[in-house]
C-alpha cells in the first residue's frame, strides 16, 4: 500500500509518498516541496490573498497528478498556522476537496507539535534526553520537549514564524536595527512565557525550513542537498552568526549568495532570529533532521 501525506504551512506545501518497508516503517517513494506563501498577508488582513490561493491550488493540482501516478491509496492533508487564522478558509477547504477528494485538516498546535516530535525522532536518534525538537514554520513555532522513547513532557505552539515576523516586524529590506531589537524582544517575550524548561534540554533537534536552510547556508552548498543537511550540526555560535549575517542582508542578497529560492530568501532572517533566541537558551549544539511531520503523518497512515 502506498500513502501520501501533505503538509500545507504558511510558506510551503510539501508532499511525501511512502510505502511500508520490511519493518513496516515508511519508506520514501517521492518527496516534493513548493514554496507558495499561502500565508501572504494573513497576519495583517486575516484572510487568504487570491494570489496565494492560486499558487497553492496550482501546487495541489501537481501533487494530485503525482499521487495518481504513484497509485496512492490513502491521503492525509494537514494545514497549520495560516489556515487556523484565515477568515475565508472555506475557499481553501473547497479547493483542496475538489482537487484531492479529501478534507483539509486544520490540526491544532498541540497535535502539530506531537507529530513534529515523532517525525524528528524517526530520523535522528539523540544520545541523551530530554530532547527538544524545534519546528519553525512561516506562521508558528512548535517547541516539544520529550524523552527518547517519544514520551512528551512539554509542548507548545507559539504565534511566531519566519513569515509572520517578517511581515509584522522586520519590514525593511534589510531590517533596521530598531526592527531587529523590537522583533528580538517580541520573540523573547513569547519564549519566556512558553512554559518550556530549556534548562532540562540534553539534546536539541531542528526540523523544517529554517533549520535546514541555515544548515545549507552554513555548509555553503551550491544547491540544496538533502543528504548533506540531514543529521548535520550547528553550534549556538554558528546559529547566532548566521542570524546576524542574514538580518544584515537584503532578500536579493540572500538569494544571490545562497542556495535559497526567492520565497525562502525573503523570510529566512525571521526564522534565523527565532532559532538564535532558542539556541541561546538551550546552549546545546543543534542536530538538523530532514525527517519531520510528514514522516509522522505517513507512519500514521500506514499504521
Amino acid at each position: 500500500m502506498r500513502v501520501a501525506a501533505i503538509d500545507c504551512g504558511t510558506n510551503s506545501i510539501r508532499l511525501l509518498v511512502a510505502e511500508p518497508g520490511p519493518d513496516s516503517r515508511p519508506v520514501e517513494v517521492d518527496r516534493q516541496l513548493e514554496l507558495v506563501r499561502l500565508g501572504q498577508g494573513v497576519d495583517a488582513a486575516g484572510e487568504f490573498h487570491p494570489e496565494a490561493l492560486q499558487r497553492t491550488f496550482a501546487a495541489i493540482d501537481h501533487y494530485a497528478q503525482v499521487i495518481a501516478d504513484h497509485g496512492v491509496e490513502r491521503v492525509r492533508f494537514v494545514a497549520t498556522s495560516a489556515a487556523r487564522d484565515a477568515h475565508n478558509r472555506e475557499l481553501f477547504f473547497d479547493g483542496v476537496r475538489s482537487r484531492l477528494g479529501v478534507e483539509a485538516e486544520v490540526i491544532p498546535g498541540a497535535e502539530e507539535a506531537a507529530l513534529s516530535f515523532a517525525g524528528a525522532l524517526s530520523g535522528v536518534r539523540p544520545e541523551a534526553g530530554p530532547v527538544l525538537v524545534v519546528d519553525i514554520g512561516g506562521g508558528s513555532t512548535e517547541l516539544v520537549l520529550g524523552q527518547r522513547d517519544a514520551t512528551i513532557l512539554q509542548a507548545t505552539s507559539l504565534d511566531m514564524g519566519s513569515v509572520r515576523l517578517r511581515e509584522r516586524l522586520l519590514v525593511s529590506d534589510p531590517p533596521s536595527h530598531d526592527e531587529v531589537t523590537t522583533a528580538t524582544d517580541f520573540v523573547d517575550h513569547l519564549l519566556d512565557g512558553s512554559g518550556i524548561d530549556f534548562g532540562r534540554v540534553a539534546s536539541f533537534i531542528g526540523v523544517a525550513g529554517t533549520a535546514t536552510s541555515l544548515s545549507a547556508i552554513h555548509q555553503e552548498l551550491p544547491h540544496y542537498q538533502r543528504d548533506k543537511v540531514h543529521r548535520s550540526v550547528l553550534s549556538v555560535d554558528q546559529i547566532q552568526h548566521l542570524a546576524d549575517r542574514l538580518l544584515g542582508m537584503s532578500a536579493s542578497q540572500v538569494e544571490a549568495s545562497t542556495c535559497l529560492p526567492a520565497k525562502r530568501a525573503e523570510v529566512i532572517c525571521g526564522g534565523a532570529l527565532i532559532l538564535s533566541r532558542i539556541a541561546a537558551r538551550v546552549e546545546q549544539t543543534m542536530t538538523v533532521s530532514e525527517s519531520d511531520i510528514l514522516d509522522a503523518l505517513a507512519a500514521g497512515l500506514l499504521a
